[in-house]
C-alpha cells in the first residue's frame, strides 16, 4: 500500500526535529526538497495504483517503487533527526564535551546522508519520468495534494457506539440454542458425553457456541467452564495449560513451565471433584481428543452429567470424538431469519429514523438478504457495508452486479466491497494489519492501538489525540461487523479485545501480501509467503510456528511480528519500527536490540531468554515497551526513562530499582509516559522511598497499575498533580488510614487492594464525578455509608474482606448501580434495605457469604424486581 507508506513518512517527516543549526543547514534543504518530491508523487498515487488493481504491471512496478522510495526517505531523513536529538539530550558540561568529541562522526553521518538523499531525489525524478513515458499516469493533470485528514466518521458514531448488541450476537439460532442447551444440562444423561456443531466456514458455529457457554442456564448447571479454540495449528500441551488457568484460576508464570503429563494430572484431579464443560471450538483433526488425552487422561467420567462442546467444518471430527456424541449439523438461516440478521446490520434501529423512505430500502434488502444464501458471515459483512451506504442507487447497483457463489466468490466480493469502501487508506491499513495475529487470535485492543499508532497508521485529526481515533477505528470496524467483539467493559463502553473470522483472515493475508503489506509465515500450516513474479517485497513480516532463525524479505524491513517461536536468533534489522515477539525463546537478543535505533515498539510477551542492555536508552523514538509475562534476565536498565518519546511502560513482574530522586526530579519536564504497569515484590533499603517520588513526577498518566508486596503507603497520595488519570489499579497495601480526597476528576476506574483501610472510604470516592468501577478490599470499619447523591455514575461495583456490619445507602446513592459484588464480608448478616432503593441494580453476587441465605428479604424483593441474584461458595 504505496499511499499508506507515503503518507506515514510524510506525516514522519512533517514532525521531526531537525534544525538549522550551521552544522544541519546543508541538509535541512536538502530534506525540504525531498519533501516536496515526495509531495509530488501523492499527485498521481491514487491513478497508478488503480491501473495496477487492473492488472498493469507498469503500474505496479511503479506503485513499489514509489512505496521503496518513501520509506528511503524515511530512513535518511530520521537518522538526520536521530544524531540531532542525541545531541540534545547531552546536558552539563560534559555534555558539551561531548557534543563537540561527536563533531567529527557527526560530519561524516550528514556528508553521507547528504548524499543518499540527493541519490533518492534522482530516483523520484526517474519515477516521475518513466510514468509519463510509458504513459502510465498524466503527469500534466496532476497536482501537489494536501496531506490532511478528517476523521471520516459518521455523526451517529455515539449512537452506533452506545447501540452495540452482546459481544455474542445471535439472530436466527434461537431454537438450536435452546435446544443444544437442554441437551448438555440434560440430568438424565449422567455419563461424559459431548455434543458436536457442524457447519462450514461463516455458518455461526462458533458464535452460537459462544451463546451457550454465556448463557445463565449452562453457567448455573456447571461447578466449571473452560473454552479453548483449537484451530489447525493447536498443540495439546497450550490448549491443557489455558484450560488449567481457567478452571484452577492459577496466572503465575510457573504454569507456562509445567511438563505435559503435570498439567494432565492437575486437570484431571480437579475435574474429578467437579461437574464441568469444555468448549473446544473450531476443531480440524479427527485426533484431538487423543492428542489432549495421550499423556494423561486429563478429561475424567466421574458419571455427574459432564460435557464436552465440540464446534468444527468436518463431521468426520464431529463422530471421531470416543464418548457418546450428540451431532447437530447447524442448518443455514432461512429467509425470514436472513433478513432479520441482515436488517440489524444494515438497518439498525438507530438509523431508521432518518430513512425517509424506508419500505423501498426493506424490498432491496430483503432480495439481497436472499442472494447470501443463509450465511450469517456473509449476511453481517454485507450488512455493515450497506449501512455506511444508504441510498437506493447503491443497493440496487449491488443487487443488479450480484456475483456468482461458485468457488466461494460470493464471500470474496462482498469483503472486497466492504474493503474498499472504508472511509480511508489509514483505515485500510488498519485492517489488513489484523493478518498479522494467528488464526482465532483475541487481540488485545490496547495493544492493537499501540502498534497501529507506532505504524503511523493513525492521522493526526483535529481535536482528536491519537488514541481517541484509534478506537475509533476499533469501532468502526465492528460496525461493519469485519471484527467480532470477544470481550467489553460495559460499563465503560470500552472494547477490550477483537477476533477476525477465519475467512476475514485468509482473504485479508492474501490481500496484504498482494499489496506488498505484509507477510505471513507460518511453518504448521504451509503458509510460507506468495511466490509469485509480481509479489510486491513487504516491509513487514509475520512468523509463527518456527523453530529456526527468521529470513525476513528484505534487511530494510519495518515490521516484525512473531508467535511462537522456539530458540531463534534474530538478524540485525537496521530500520525496525515495530518488534513485537509473543510466547518465544530469543537468542542473542540484547546484540540486536542496540542497532535498532528507529524503534517505536518493543513487545516481548511470555518470552524466554530476554536482557535489556542499558544501551535501551539509546532507541530515541521508543513509545512502547511492552514485557507483560516476560521475565528479564537482567534488571529493567534505569537509561529506559531517557527515553523522551516513551509512553507505555507494561514492565511486568520484573526486577526494577527506580532512579534515585535526583535523576527523577530532572526527568520532570520530559516525562510523558501515559501508561505504567508494574508487578513486583521490592528490593534494596531506599526501594519504597524512590518509588513514590519517582511515579510521583509522571504528570501525564492516564493509567497507573502497580502490584507490590507490600505497597508504600505513601503511594496513595500522589495523584494530586495528575490530572489526565482514568484508571488506577493499586495493591497490596498494609495499613492506609484513610483515602485521600485528591483523586483526579478524570478517574473512571479504581481498583485498590489493602488488608486494613481503617476509615470509611465511601465520603471521599463518591465525590468523584466519573467513575463507573470501583473494586475496593480491606474496609474494617463498622459502619459504611453512600449518601444522597453519590457515586452518581458507578455502574459497577465490588467490595471484598470487609468487617461491615452495617451499610447505610440514603436515598439518590448509586442511581446508576447495575452490578454489585460482595466478596467475604463475613459480618454483614443481613443486606441492606437500601439496596431495594437502587433504581439501575440489574445483578447482585455473593461470595463466600454463608450468612447470608436466600432467604433474605432483600433479596427475595430484588429477585421480585427482576434483580439476578447469585450465591458462590
Amino acid at each position: 500500500m504505496a499511499k499508506s507508506a507515503l503518507g506515514a513518512v510524510l506525516g514522519n517527516v512533517s514532525s521531526l526535529a531537525v534544525q538549522e543549526t550551521t552544522l544541519l543547514c546543508g541538509v535541512t534543504l536538502e530534506v525540504e526538497f525531498l519533501k516536496d518530491e515526495l509531495k509530488r508523487l501523492q499527485g498521481f498515487l491514487r491513478d497508478a495504483d488503480k491501473k495496477r488493481k487492473l492488472g498493469d504491471e507498469g503500474a505496479a512496478i511503479l506503485v513499489s517503487q514509489i512505496r521503496d522510495a518513501a520509506y528511503e526517505a524515511d530512513n535518511a531523513i530520521e537518522e538526520v533527526d536521530y544524531m540531532h536529538k542525541r545531541n540534545r539530550l547531552k546536558k552539563g558540561f560534559m555534555g558539551t564535551i561531548a557534543r563537540y568529541a561527536r563533531i567529527p562522526s557527526d560530519l561524516s553521518t550528514l556528508h553521507k546522508v547528504g548524499v543518499e538523499i540527493q541519490r533518492i531525489r534522482r530516483k523520484i525524478s526517474e519515477i516521475l519520468e518513466s510514468a509519463n513515458h510509458f504513459k502510465i499516469v498524466d503527469l500534466g493533470n496532476t497536482s501537489i495534494e494536501n496531506v490532511t485528514v478528517n476523521d471520516g466518521f459518521p455523526q451517529d458514531y455515539v449512537h452506533m457506539h452506545q447501540n452495540f448488541e452482546d459481544n455474542v450476537v445471535m439472530v436466527g439460532f434461537e431454537d438450536e440454542h435452546k435446544e443444544l442447551v437442554d441437551k448438555l444440562i440434560d440430568n438424565d444423561e449422567s455419563m461424559l458425553s459431548a455434543v458436536s456443531i457442524v457447519a462450514m466456514g461463516g455458518a455461526g458455529k462458533t458464535t452460537l457456541a459462544r451463546k451457550i457457554y454465556t448463557s445463565s442456564r449452562v453457567k448455573e448447571h456447571f461447578d466449571t467452564i473452560a473454552w479453548v479454540t483449537v484451530s489447525q495449528t493447536f498443540k495439546g500441551i497450550e490448549l491443557l495449560k489455558d484450560i488449567m488457568k481457567q478452571i484452577t484460576g492459577k496466572k503465575n508464570e510457573s504454569v507456562n513451565h509445567t511438563l505435559e503429563h503435570e498439567v494432565g494430572k492437575e486437570i484431571h484431579d480437579f475435574l474429578l471433584e467437579n461437574k464441568y464443560l469444555v468448549v473446544l471450538d473450531d476443531v480440524w483433526e479427527t485426533d484431538t481428543w487423543e492428542q489432549l488425552n495421550r499423556k494423561v487422561k486429563a478429561f475424567p467420567d466421574a458419571a455427574n452429567g459432564s460435557r464436552v462442546l465440540l464446534t468444527t467444518r468436518k463431521e468426520d471430527v464431529a463422530n471421531h470424538v470416543q464418548m457418546p456424541t450428540h451431532v447437530h449439523p447447524l442448518k443455514k438461516l432461512d429467509e425470514e431469519k436472513s433478513w432479520k440478521l441482515f436488517s440489524s446490520k444494515a438497518l439498525p434501529p438507530y438509523r431508521r429514523s432518518g430513512i425517509r423512505d424506508v419500505d423501498e430500502f426493506e424490498k432491496l434488502g430483503r432480495k439481497l438478504a436472499k442472494k447470501c444464501d443463509g450465511l450469517p458471515l456473509a449476511l453481517a459483512v454485507l450488512g455493515g457495508y450497506l449501512s455506511k451506504n444508504l441510498n437506493r442507487q447503491a443497493w440496487s447497483s449491488i443487487l443488479l452486479d450480484w456475483p456468482s457463489t461458485k468457488n466461494g466468490q460470493m464471500m470474496r466480493n462482498i469483503l472486497a466491497r466492504s474493503y474498499k469502501d472504508l472511509p480511508n487508506h489509514y483505515l485500510r491499513s488498519c485492517f489488513l494489519y489484523l493478518a498479522a495475529f494467528p488464526e482465532d487470535y483475541e487481540i488485545d485492543v490496547a495493544d492493537l492501538i499501540n502498534l497501529w499508532i507506532a505504524e503511523s497508521f493513525i492521522p493526526d485529526t483535529p481535536n482528536h489525540k491519537l488514541e481517541e481515533t484509534a478506537l475509533k477505528y476499533v469501532t468502526e470496524l465492528v460496525q461493519r461487523s469485519l471484527v467480532q467483539i470477544v470481550d467489553e467493559t460495559r460499563e465503560l463502553g470500552r472494547i477490550e479485545r477483537i477476533r477476525i473470522h477465519d475467512i476475514l483472515r485468509d482473504w485479508c493475508i492474501e490481500e496484504a501480501r498482494k499489496d506488498g503489506f505484509l507477510d505471513v509465515i507460518d511453518k504448521t500450516t504451509g503458509q510460507a509467503g506468495a511466490s509469485s513474479l509480481d509479489k510486491l517485497v513487504s516491509y513487514r513480516s509475520c512468523f509463527q510456528n518456527l523453530s529456526d532463525d527468521i529470513s525476513p524479505g528484505t534487511p530494510n524491513v519495518r515490521t516484525l511480528v512473531c508467535f511462537k517461536l522456539s530458540s531463534v536468533s534474530l538478524p540485525k534489522l537496521r530500520f525496525l519500527r515495530v518488534l513485537c515477539i509473543k510466547d518465544s525463546r530469543l537468542e542473542g537478543f540484547s546484540r540486536v536490540i542496540v542497532g535498532c535505533i528507529h524503534l517505536r515498539y518493543l513487545g516481548l510477551l511470555n518470552c524466554e531468554g530476554v536482557m535489556l542492555p542499558s544501551s535501551i536508552g539509546q532507541l530515541l523514538y521508543l513509545q512502547t515497551i511492552d514485557l507483560t509475562l516476560t521475565r528479564l534476565n537482567s534488571v529493567v536498565p534505569n537509561s529506559l526513562w531517557d527515553i523522551p518519546s516513551l509512553r507505555h511502560a507494561f514492565l511486568g513482574g520484573n526486577l526494577f530499582s527506580p532512579p534515585p530522586p535526583a535523576r527523577s526530579l530532572r526527568r520532570q519536564q520530559q516525562n510523558k509516559l501515559q501508561t505504567f504497569h508494574l508487578y513486583r515484590t521490592p528490593v534494596g533499603t531506599n526501594w519504597y522511598h524512590d518509588m513514590v517520588i519517582f511515579v510521583g513526577q509522571m504528570k501525564q498518566l492516564t493509567g497507573l497499575c502497580i502490584y507490590l508486596g507490600p505497597m508504600p503507603a505513601g503511594m496513595v497520595n500522589i495523584f494530586a498533580n495528575m490530572p489526565h488519570l482514568v484508571y488506577i489499579f493499586l495493591g497490596q497495601f498494609d495499613v492506609l488510614d484513610k483515602l485521600p480526597d485528591n483523586f483526579p476528576q478524570s478517574l473512571q476506574r479504581l481498583s485498590l487492594y489493602a488488608n486494613i483501610i481503617e476509615q470509611d472510604p465511601m465520603p471521599i470516592l463518591e465525590k468523584l464525578p466519573c467513575l463507573v468501577l470501583l473494586v475496593l478490599e480491606g474496609y474494617q470499619g463498622q459502619t459504611m455509608t453512600c449518601s444522597a447523591k453519590g457515586f452518581p455514575r458507578l455502574q459497577r461495583l465490588q467490595l471484598g474482606k470487609f468487617s461491615t456490619e452495617e451499610w447505610r445507602i440514603e436515598e439518590g446513592a448509586l442511581p446508576k448501580l447495575s452490578h454489585l459484588q460482595l466478596l467475604m464480608l463475613s459480618k454483614m448478616v443481613k443486606l441492606p434495605e437500601g439496596l431495594l432503593d437502587l433504581p439501575s441494580l440489574s445483578k447482585l453476587e455473593l461470595e463466600y457469604m454463608a450468612q447470608i441465605s436466600e432467604d433474605d428479604s432483600t433479596i427475595k424483593e430484588l429477585q421480585r424486581k427482576g434483580c439476578e441474584v447469585a450465591f458462590w461458595f
